[in-house]
């Protein structure tokens, strides 16, 4: 393998410049988050053609050229399978690349196969075996092995290699718009987070709680989102979930109480008892009328099941109308958010200020008119008007 490891400012800039002037280039990611909030950034992989550089982010301070790069509307961008390279490049630079070309999208929504990982689709267009035995490495040791450096840099090398003939495939489709549009709507979720006040929405068997119970769940869960936000630490590493929703529920006045609850273990109590209990007591004398709304759940909704299965009946005519894979145009999990944001005052879509994926970016041309027709749906009339 011939690649350059860029370990300074310089380096850096000077194939960015070189890169600028390329149709497309290869970019990949490696990092590691096992304890972290955020994936914390360990290399960065681009290939332009005519030069394959592996970046050393632990060394280089100055990444504007890197950015300037990254969001330059000239320059095509292929990754694969995204979201974490998304994730990772917009938390350790507050940028999102654009455009970005998906090579496993593409070769979803041109019938090669739903979600095919880099080293099928490898194997399926080049007949080349990747070994992929360096995946879980720690991306943030030096040095790096000569055998880590390989398995990265293959990672670009071949991704280039697919692009032009995965483009042709998409293009003659008719579809390339609709590539550019998906990894756009998935970057602006991506730098859209959930409120803090609405985390709780989010927390597994917050149905069964209500009244004070729920108010004090609705405290821990923003209580412990800004934590692992301000600290970067995984949400479990600072109170596991299942403890919020028991605390929430048995309400302890003192740290003797606090361990004595089933699965809160020392470790929580020594770090944070202080500030659990204080939660737990500032919501006893709140009055009412704050107390949030119960949790609703899709399958307690009279209805439920008969719509969604006529969403999905849209699902699959939109899917064989357009040669594309069922679960690519509306999982369930996708089904299920546009029941919820249609149906729920309260909704995590809604309180990120965003519309379900069915009502978003390339799929809402193929699915409001449809849609509107449900009318267990409710959707506004307007609709239409105001997505023209």
């Amino acid at each position: 393998m011939e690649y350059n490891f860029i370990t300074n400012n310089q380096a850096l800039a000077d194939f960015c410049q070189q890169a600028s002037q390329a149709e497309a280039i290869a970019v990949d990611t490696e990092f590691v988050r096992t304890r972290t909030l955020y994936p914390q950034l360990g290399l960065i992989q681009m290939y332009d053609g005519k030069q394959l550089v592996l970046v050393d982010p632990l060394t280089i301070d100055d990444f504007s050229s890197l950015e300037e790069l990254l969001t330059n509307p000239n320059v095509v961008k292929i990754l694969h399978s995204c979201s974490e390279d998304l994730e990772t490049f917009w938390h350790a630079f507050k940028v999102m690349p654009s455009p970005v070309f998906d090579s496993q999208f593409a070769a979803s929504i041109v019938g090669m196969g739903p979600a095919l990982g880099y080293a099928k689709l490898v194997e399926n267009m080049l007949n080349i075996t990747v070994d992929k035995g360096e995946s879980r490495t720690d991306w943030l040791a030096r040095p790096l092995r000569e055998e880590q450096c390989d398995y990265a840099a293959k990672d670009v090398l071949y991704l280039l290699q697919l692009y032009p003939e995965l483009k042709s495939r998409v293009e003659a489709q008719n579809k390339l718009p609709w590539v550019y549009a998906e990894i756009a709507h998935l970057a602006t979720k991506k730098q859209t987070p959930l409120p803090l006040d609405s985390v709780y929405l989010t927390v597994k068997n917050n149905w069964k709680l209500s009244n004070k119970a729920l108010l004090i769940l609705k405290k821990l869960a923003a209580w412990r989102t800004q934590i692992a936000r301000q600290r970067d630490m995984a949400l479990n590493f600072v109170v596991r979930e299942e403890n919020l929703v028991a605390i929430a529920i048995q309400q302890p006045t003192s740290k003797n109480e606090l361990r004595a609850i089933q699965g809160v273990n020392p470790h929580e109590v020594r770090i944070h008892g202080d500030a659990l209990l204080t939660i737990v007591a500032e919501c006893q004398n709140l009055p009412e009328k704050i107390y949030p709304p119960r949790v609703k759940r899709l399958n307690d909704i009279e209805g439920y099941k008969n719509t969604a299965a006529s969403v999905k009946k849209v699902c699959l005519t939109i899917a064989e109308k357009y040669a594309l894979p069922p679960e690519l145009v509306g999982s369930k999990k996708q089904i299920n958010q546009l029941l919820k944001w249609c149906w729920f005052e309260q909704d995590e879509t809604r309180e990120m200020g965003l519309k379900p994926d069915l009502l978003s970016s390339w799929r809402f041309t193929l699915f409001a008119k449809e849609l509107i027709n449900i009318p267990s749906l409710n959707l506004p009339n307007t609709l239409l008007q105001e997505n023209a």
